[in-house]
């Protein structure tokens, strides 16, 4: 089956507090404004799981029935609140998805990476 995904997320600080509480990661450059005002990103930046949980979250919406068997993905810019970001997943089931996040703005890559499915 083909595979042809995509929606735009606009990241917010409350669902970073959120991920960070549900997942235990609550690094400050997560969490604390004011320390990651300190920091070389200037602002909180997103958990790369969060991402990565978005997209995924997008695939089981569409087609409940299919099983992740694994995963590789690369973080190479951060992604902030505020800045809407493109979700697209493609390719084919059972097999190999691409997935990716970029800002909507640059197209910078925040999330590039591939799933194994079923």
């Amino acid at each position: 089956m083909k595979i042809e995904l995509s929606a735009t997320w606009t990241p917010s600080q409350q669902e970073f507090d959120l991920f960070a509480r549900i997942s235990g990661d609550d690094n400050p450059i997560h969490v604390d404004p004011d320390f990651s005002a300190r920091t070389a990103f200037g602002r909180t930046v997103s958990h790369g799981m969060l991402i990565y949980t978005k997209l995924w979250g997008l695939l089981i919406a569409s087609h409940p029935e299919i099983r992740q068997m694994g995963q590789t993905m690369m973080f190479p810019n951060p992604c902030y609140t505020g800045e809407p970001v493109e979700l697209t997943v493609s390719g084919e089931c059972p097999g190999t998805l691409s997935v990716r996040a970029a800002r909507t703005a640059d197209g910078a890559e925040l999330l590039v990476g591939e799933t194994e499915v079923a």
